[in-house]
């Protein structure tokens, strides 16, 4: 498995909530932050990603702190931060959220219908989808994306069709369709991840574009295949076939951070899933990931999360939040 597939199915990734859209001018729609909705639409869930395509017509998309995005049919905009926006026919309106429709339908059924504006007519249309993640202990992909992003004229290719797939879906109430959207959901956001990590310039330097490059691409890949295997900078360094030296510059400059540290990162996002979804008692945990004693391993998981990993264990079923 590659790494961003690794991250994706260690973060919990899950999704299909959509709201169809039919806005008339003049019209505003205003997404609030994600941390005060996530809940309500993903139980279990701590972050919340929205996107939107636009489908018909032409809108702006406003993002405080940044400048008013002009967006048009075939558009798609990802929000991995969940940061508060507005979807509007001009820059500048506010409204202030609904926040009694970010609930899953007690009906359960999606998408969830929305007319918005005066002369729904003579507007736009758009869909909006939301994806759900863990954020901690250690999400490197939130990190390497941008408060927000745009891919263009996706109606007619893959991301396009996801969405009518996903709309299809829902108009027959078919068995299977929650799981089919869910599915749909989750590649939809893969696919415009990916589109966006292609995009990136040769000189950008995150997370992302660090598995583009073919030592610290190899490096990742080493480190998620064998996260428990007793790694030092010398035998991640034979293993992609580059000095110590010019292996921890490279690294470090497209992670952030050495190699080993991500490693310890890393084995913390495997190891607080398996506390969440099993009954292995910490040391098997522990040496899962990579630990030789249940004590090694709380003193890293402290270091690195706050908490030893029997109060992270104990917090998931207390709902506390660390």
């Amino acid at each position: 498995m590659d790494p961003l597939s690794d991250v994706l199915r260690s973060v919990r990734l899950t999704g299909a909530f959509f709201f169809d859209v039919q806005a008339g001018e003049p019209w505003v729609a205003e997404t609030p932050r994600g941390e005060s909705i996530v809940g309500a639409m993903f139980p279990g869930s701590e972050h919340l990603i929205s996107y939107h395509l636009i489908l018909e017509g032409g809108c702006w998309i406003c993002l405080e702190g940044e400048p008013a995005l002009r967006l048009v049919t075939g558009d798609i905009v990802v929000l991995p931060h969940g940061d508060t926006h507005t979807l509007s026919s001009a820059p500048g309106l506010r409204r202030t959220p609904e926040m009694q429709m970010y609930r899953r339908p007690d009906d359960r059924h999606l998408p969830v219908s929305i007319a918005v504006g005066d002369d729904v007519g003579n507007g736009a249309r758009f869909v909006c989808g939301f994806v759900a993640c863990d954020a901690r202990p250690y999400n490197p992909l939130l990190s390497a994306l941008p408060r927000m992003f745009r891919l263009g004229d996706h109606v007619s290719g893959s991301l396009g069709a996801y969405f009518q797939a996903a709309l299809a879906e829902t108009k027959d109430s078919r068995l299977g369709g929650a799981g089919i959207l869910h599915r749909l959901s989750e590649l939809m956001f893969v696919d415009a991840v990916r589109r966006y990590l292609e995009g990136l310039p040769a000189g950008h330097s995150t997370w992302l574009s660090g598995l583009r490059d073919p030592y610290v691409g190899r490096a990742l890949a080493s480190l998620h295949r064998e996260p428990g295997r007793s790694w030092t900078i010398e035998s991640l360094a034979r293993q992609v076939a580059l000095s110590r030296s010019a292996l921890a510059e490279r690294f470090g400059h497209f992670v952030g951070q050495p190699p080993m540290q991500y490693l310890t990162n890393w084995r913390m996002q495997l190891a607080a899933n398996e506390l969440r979804a099993g009954t292995d008692s910490i040391a098997v945990i522990g040496h899962r990931v990579g630990y030789e004693s249940e004590a090694a391993f709380s003193r890293a998981f402290k270091k690195a999360v706050g908490v030893p990993p029997s109060a992270w264990r104990a917090s998931l079923t207390s709902g506390e939040n660390w």
